[in-house]
């Protein structure tokens, strides 16, 4: 499979094997292995940001996957073995590409304008929802920068115990 077959995959069902917006964190590790985890900053709060390559995930206090971002700006994408059968893929698809891709495995897809500004454009897949968000170098056909569903909201039972809210961004949802 290459990086197109895996960007029609997410495209076509929201996720990629285990990792799914809502899903399990330990089911994930249990698939994929430990991750690296990226602090930002000197506190260790939640949500907490994991990364397998150019895959990023990011974690709730309850441990669900509430964000997906697959990177793909770089010339070389990494994804972790459990989840491809191979780890590195060329990078920086062409939005022409995508576009066939999707047509290819019949995934409708619209303008996504809430993204669509400047030197940027985005679609976004039906019936999954996940949103392609394309850089327009000057001069140059859009190149695919980030793919991945909407942020996963849900009413996170884990509260902290200083302020009564969940570790979700926003308290309780």
């Amino acid at each position: 499979m290459e990086l197109l077959g895996v960007l029609t995959e997410l495209a076509r069902s929201g996720q990629l094997g285990p990792v799914a917006n809502g899903a399990a964190w330990d089911a994930v590790i249990e698939a994929l292995g430990e991750p690296f985890e990226v602090v930002v900053g000197k506190r260790r709060s939640w949500p907490r940001l994991f990364v397998y390559g150019d895959l990023e995930l990011s974690v709730c206090r309850c441990q669900k996957i509430i964000l997906i971002c697959l990177q793909t700006w770089r010339d070389v994408i990494e994804l972790p073995t459990g989840l491809v059968e191979k780890q590195a893929f060329t990078g920086r698809p062409k939005y022409a590409e995508v576009i066939e891709a999707l047509s290819l495995i019949g995934c409708a897809w619209q303008p996504y304008t809430p993204l669509t500004f400047g030197n940027q454009c985005a679609i976004q897949t039906a019936p999954s929802g996940v949103v392609f968000v394309f850089e327009i170098p000057e001069g140059e056909d859009p190149i695919l920068n980030v793919a991945g569903p909407q942020p996963h909201q849900h009413d996170c039972p884990a509260v902290t115990r200083d302020s009564g809210t969940s570790g979700c961004p926003g308290g309780q949802r």
